[in-house]
């Protein structure tokens, strides 16, 4: 395993058409190679959008399209991607994050399990595992959004190893919400201090079609302390890129959780062993 990975997380207008994401999606993948980065990091839903009356609409065989373009990229430029797409089931539709390695194949994904907004909660069901994954020997893990809300979501992955939390996210809202948001850091809450892994958001910015909802912007990378090691800006689309010390993602404050006090130990280790019996599952 090596001693650092350097990460790009790219952050997306929210409310664009398929093919207008595929060309951003291609773009940002050359770009985050060039720039030498072993990981690119796509907001939620960034193939489809999160735009749901756009999302819906599509055509499933479009979408499976726009997803092999995605993974032929990555096996082209040898980096490891992770997009997003709103895909639908025989009930419902599903918030998928899917991991794609250098060799162009899709090697783990996973639903969004907790909902937000009408749209989502209309449209979508939640996901029934955990995420756990390597890349490069690195264990890493995922959530989407809302998830971060539920830190129990990363942290039993990360008491199973997991030293990295990718969370693609799209904290669209009202106008006003989204103030309030960028005000007092609602949008996306750093993990290092409850947690010392590092944590990595690409989230979205840009306006609906019908100018009522905006997204907060503010895509970072955080090392295990919280401290930012790159931030984007509010309103434009872009790259931020970081070198992860993977020394310091020590997970020492899991592992105490792990150990104290100690009639929980049993319990946190069952759940570690049911997640890790759940975490190649297909969504579905």
């Amino acid at each position: 395993m090596a001693a650092t990975l350097q990460v790009s997380c790219v952050q997306l207008h929210w409310a664009k058409s398929l093919e207008f994401n595929l060309q951003r999606t291609l773009h940002f993948i050359g770009c985050a190679a060039d720039a030498g980065s072993r990981v690119v990091l796509f907001p939620e839903a960034s193939l489809t959008s999160y735009c749901f009356p756009l999302a819906v609409s599509l055509q499933q065989s479009r979408v499976k399209d726009v997803l092999t373009q995605t993974c032929a990229a990555a096996a082209e430029r040898r980096i490891w991607v992770i997009a997003g797409t709103i895909e639908k089931t025989d009930d419902r539709f599903l918030n998928l994050a899917h991991v794609i390695s250098p060799n162009g194949e899709i090697v783990h994904q996973y639903a969004k399990v907790n909902m937000a907004g009408r749209d989502e909660k209309k449209y979508c069901r939640g996901g029934d595992k955990l995420s756990l994954f390597e890349i490069d020997g690195v264990l890493c893990t995922l959530v989407i959004c809302r998830d971060g809300r539920h830190p129990e979501l990363y942290r039993i992955p990360a008491m199973a190893g997991a030293q990295i939390l990718f969370q693609p996210s799209c904290s669209s809202d009202e106008i006003e919400a989204v103030c309030w948001k960028r005000a007092s850091g609602r949008a996306q809450q750093p993990v290092g201090p409850n947690s010392k892994i590092f944590h990595c958001v690409a989230n979205t910015v840009g306006q609906s079609p019908d100018g009522k909802q905006t997204s907060s912007g503010a895509s970072f990378i955080r090392e295990p302390g919280g401290i930012p090691l790159a931030e984007a800006g509010l309103y434009q689309e872009e790259m931020i890129t970081a070198v992860l010390d993977l020394s310091r993602a020590d997970r020492s404050y899991i592992l105490e959780s792990m150990k104290n006090p100690p009639f929980l130990a049993q319990y946190w280790q069952q759940m570690i062993d049911d997640m890790k019996a759940r975490k190649d599952l297909k969504p579905e």
